[in-house]
């Protein structure tokens, strides 16, 4: 895939130059990133990107398909000074702060832009500061992979909650995705995504969930039936370096990062969105059944089992409605 800058890129590399001079003459320290995705995934071109505007004053060393840490693992190896960038679920953050399992819930954002507005925001600013203080990691934005829609075997079709009761439906281990696919109606069975195929070819598992660019990547539509557009999270993890290795660069080559960062992440969201229009025609032609729900059900039934759930409780009073407000 080829990439174009545009004309924010080439203003962000005026800005990175400016900001290396002045470490020119040292070593350029070497920042691992780690993440489970492949490297074929749109968000490691976002890394290759990034690593090619911040060359000249740091070296990003990336780790894709999981080959560095495993999934879920990633965050305690930022907080232990074992890995100095990573591509971080939501999920893995609120299992350290409880307040953070708002952001994981069923239903929430509307779409990319009203996640990145959030982010953007002041609500969006106090949950950054719960990370960089309670686990030591600064977030550099979002970085959206599409929103999230169940796949399945057989051709049982799905119009409501009450149609995906027994389903085993896999979602990553953590007590935040096992909610989540709790909020569907389903029963949550906990998987690594890279055993998700053959679970899907053995029957191990009748279904998973994740953005149809996911699902290209990895090939589940190869041992899938039908895909319900349930549209039920807007799917993100976020980029994030540890608070050391941001605290070692100068203000001028943290704030050449963070622009840098903010390009790619930029790329990456569009070629998402892109991705996502083309995949819908592209599964229906290899024989899978695509269809939408009834949403307005699905999404009163998610959101009442979420305020009926402990989950809520550790919710910051305002934000949810401070959320819908943006």
């Amino acid at each position: 895939m080829t990439i174009s800058l545009s004309r924010r890129a080439l203003m962000v590399g005026g800005l990175l130059l400016a900001a290396a001079f002045p470490a020119l003459a040292q070593d350029n320290p070497t920042l691992r990133f780690s993440a489970v995705f492949s490297e074929q995934d749109i968000r490691a071109e976002m890394i290759n990107l990034l690593s090619s505007q911040v060359a000249d004053f740091a070296t990003v060393e990336p780790y894709f398909g999981a080959t560095l840490f495993a999934q879920g693992t990633e965050l305690v190896a930022l907080q232990r000074g074992n890995l100095e960038l990573g591509n971080i679920a939501p999920q893995d953050i609120s299992n350290q702060i409880p307040a953070w399992s708002l952001l994981t819930s069923a239903y929430l954002f509307r779409d990319a832009a009203h996640l990145r507005s959030f982010f953007d925001s002041e609500v969006g600013a106090e949950f950054k500061q719960m990370a960089s203080d309670q686990l030591g990691i600064k977030i550099l934005g979002p970085t959206y992979f599409g929103a999230r829609q169940v796949g399945l075997r057989g051709d049982k079709k799905i119009a409501t909650p009450a149609d995906m009761a027994g389903i085993k439906l896999r979602m990553p281990g953590g007590d935040a995705w096992q909610f989540l696919g709790t909020s569907l109606g389903a029963n949550p069975t906990p998987m690594a995504y890279a055993e998700v195929y053959t679970g899907l070819q053995t029957g191990a598992i009748d279904g998973q969930d994740n953005p149809l660019p996911n699902v290209e990547n990895m090939k589940f539509y190869e041992v899938m039936d039908q895909i319900v557009l349930t549209s039920h999270l807007v799917g993100f993890d976020l980029l994030v370096i540890s608070n050391s290795a941001w605290d070692a660069m100068t203000p001028e080559q943290q704030e050449a990062f963070q622009a840098a960062a903010t390009v790619a992440i930029d790329f990456s969201q569009e070629e998402h969105l892109k991705r996502e229009a083309e995949l819908v025609e592209r599964f229906k032609s290899v024989g899978l059944d695509i269809y939408e729900p009834d949403q307005d059900a699905f999404r009163t039934y998610a959101q009442q089992k979420y305020l009926e759930s402990d989950l809520a409780k550790d919710w910051p009073e305002g934000a949810l409605d401070a959320i819908n407000a943006l």
